[in-house]
């Protein structure tokens, strides 16, 4: 059954699953053209058609989300280091970025990753690491351009040397940084092969960044910074950041009264904020909640419970779904399973049949059009649907979509017992 609009409809759903390694994206957008263009001749008049669920959609939803994140975060960067080191410099750590990013995706299509929200996170979550040699090549060439030693001499030569004053640095931080993120790549279960792109995304990028900072960065250093240190930009106000620096550190270096002060506001911050655990003020959990725009209703009657009883407690569960404001419809399966969605394979929702089960299947409005968050609607709308099934003898489940791999319950608890040949022969 499907309701919308506060009407009831017998209904076929139809699911489209796509092969491995296609784009969800351009699979869902063709076969909406298809069955559009089927309207009229092999799909009747009076036959409506609605789209429940559109994995494609929610790609590129998320696609174009996070590269919007991605795009902001390379700006902002680049703003950052424009007003410490000047415009010029900022110019080179913006080319810097793209090409590393571009060399990693050339690396992730040889490992075998698609461009999805993971891969995209992880190119995100390493653009502020990504920066950090480029930045430190590009500083120590600003700062040689300015030493007045260095006047006259061959602007190569400048360059090289300055590369070379941070090389060894550069190389162990590089590797420091991929020896903390590495280790993630080990995990096992169905959490390692679902976050392993970042950490191997984020040190193939570390390592790119690191090439980016010997090769591209002095080449571009070469064609854009000014010659001979002549003009010097960003530097009035990277001198007045130095200044406001250098007095703060030397009253603290000076005064033991100021040195203890800060030594223990420091740490007294860090107990302050360790105890934001303790108290439970900051919940803990493995990945965040995530803002979808559906949730799942799982029904169980009672064995010996009939097809019919049971789909009158789903009617009936379904109507008050029909009030929630930022519900669209709801697709009610009784005796049967859902159709396949990620959080249903993992708890084995799909094996579900009998006359004792349903599964209801909400759509909500588009986040952009509703205030609250799909896990507070999942929390709102639970109590009372706990109510409507408890009159029948049934019991409820709201499931929503995970943000990240879906686990069977947050509590699961396995009990172990010696095998059946084991026994047999006790």
């Amino acid at each position: 059954m499907k309701a919308e609009k506060g009407k009831l409809y017998r209904a076929v759903t139809i699911s489209v699953a796509k092969r491995k390694g296609q784009n969800a994206s351009a699979v869902a957008r063709e076969v909406l053209a298809k069955v559009n263009a089927l309207k009229g001749s092999l799909i009747p008049a009076g036959v409506e058609l609605t789209v429940t669920r559109n994995s494609g959609e929610t790609a590129k939803e998320k696609s174009d989300e996070l590269l919007k994140h991605l795009f902001i975060a390379t700006v902002f960067v680049s703003i950052l280091i424009a007003i410490f080191l000047g415009l010029r410099a900022s110019l080179i750590v913006f080319t810097a970025i793209p090409v590393t990013l571009a060399l990693t995706l050339f690396v992730y299509y040889f490992f075998g990753y698609t461009l999805n929200r993971i891969t995209l996170f992880a190119l995100i979550f390493c653009i502020g690491i990504l920066v950090d040699d480029p930045i430190v090549g590009v500083e120590n060439i600003v700062r040689h351009f300015r030493l007045p030693e260095n006047r006259g001499r061959p602007i190569i030569d400048v360059i090289a040397g300055a590369v070379k004053e941070v090389g060894s640095p550069l190389i162990l931080a590089t590797f420091t940084v991929i020896a903390a993120i590495l280790p993630m790549a080990f995990v096992r279960g169905l959490m390692g092969p679902y976050m392993r792109p970042i950490p191997v995304g984020a040190s193939v990028a570390m390592l790119l960044s690191m090439v980016v900072a010997f090769v591209v960065t002095p080449w571009t250093a070469y064609h854009i910074l000014p010659r001979g240190g002549s003009e010097r930009e960003g530097a009035g106000r990277g001198d007045v950041f130095t200044r406001w620096y250098r007095l703060i550190m030397d009253k603290m270096i000076h005064s033991a009264r100021l040195r203890w002060t800060f030594i223990g506001a420091t740490l007294l911050l860090l107990l302050v904020m360790v105890s934001f655990f303790w108290f439970k003020i900051v919940k803990v959990k493995m990945l965040p909640f995530d803002n979808k725009s559906e949730f799942q209703v799982i029904v169980d009657m009672p064995e010996g419970t009939t097809l019919e009883k049971t789909a009158q407690v789903a009617q009936e569960l379904g109507q008050y779904l029909s009030t929630v404001p930022e519900a669209t419809d709801y697709q009610t399966y009784v005796g049967m399973a859902s159709p396949f969605n990620f959080n249903g394979l993992v708890r084995h929702y799909f094996l579900r049949k009998g006359a004792n089960v349903a599964d209801i299947q909400v759509n909500l409005l588009p986040k952009e059009e509703r205030d609250a968050q799909s896990h507070d609607i999942a929390r709102r709308v639970r109590p009372i649907l706990t109510e409507i099934a408890r009159r029948h003898g049934a019991k409820i489940k709201v499931a929503e979509v995970p943000p990240g791999p879906p686990v069977l319950q947050t509590l699961v608890a396995e009990i172990y017992g010696p095998g059946l040949f084991a026994i047999s022969c006790g």
